[in-house]
């Protein structure tokens, strides 16, 4: 398996917790239905916390994204689970979101295009290109964040949890993609070195 394919592995690995936890932990547990989500919850942080440390094993360092994540995810389960209120792991998503956004949006305004530390490595533009992505990734963080609120608000928990861990990535691949389609004409080509 490549390097690759265990990093996605490991992006998704927490969110099957979650979502196994939140549908499975009555039965596990012999628990009311009611207590699944402080059961994934749990779980969520742990294995979340497994997941970057594997990560950092492989690759010796961990992108800020992910560690902003880790941060929140732990004080909003910690809050959920202490208080015994799931509302906080429902507004975790919201407040990630939001928090890029903010990084983000808050960059431009300073005339800096923050994704490249994010896609640098990956993803050579100029400087309008890094503008349009940086512009594109804040406004869809906020939507994230909009969508969050109008799920858990509307829906029961498990719709929610459910739309978290099967409807989150794949919007976030749709986006990636149609995102490039409106970058590339700002992609730079490596040059021939004579």
């Amino acid at each position: 398996m490549n390097k690759k394919t265990i990093g996605f592995l490991l992006e998704i690995f927490p969110l099957a917790v979650f979502f196994i936890g939140n549908s499975r932990a009555h039965e596990i547990f012999a628990i009311d239905r009611s207590e699944n989500i402080y059961y994934a919850t749990g779980a969520f942080m742990i294995t979340l916390i497994i997941a970057l440390t594997a990560r950092w094993i492989m690759d010796k360092k961990i992108a800020i994204m992910p560690i902003i994540t880790l941060f929140i995810v732990l004080i909003f389960g910690g809050l959920t689970l202490y208080l015994h209120d799931d509302l906080f792991i429902k507004l975790k998503p919201t407040i990630v979101n939001l928090l890029f956004a903010f990084i983000l949006l808050g960059g431009l305004l300073f005339g800096k295009s923050l994704i490249t530390h994010v896609m640098g490595p990956f993803l050579k533009l100029d400087d309008i290109g890094w503008r349009k992505l940086t512009l594109m990734w804040g406004l869809f963080f906020v939507c994230l964040a909009g969508i969050n609120e109008f799920m858990w608000r509307n829906f029961s928990t498990d719709i929610w949890v459910d739309f978290k861990v099967f409807g989150i990535m794949p919007l976030t691949i749709v986006f990636s993609m149609v995102s490039m389609i409106f970058v590339n004409k700002h992609l730079i080509q490596d040059e021939d070195t004579e």
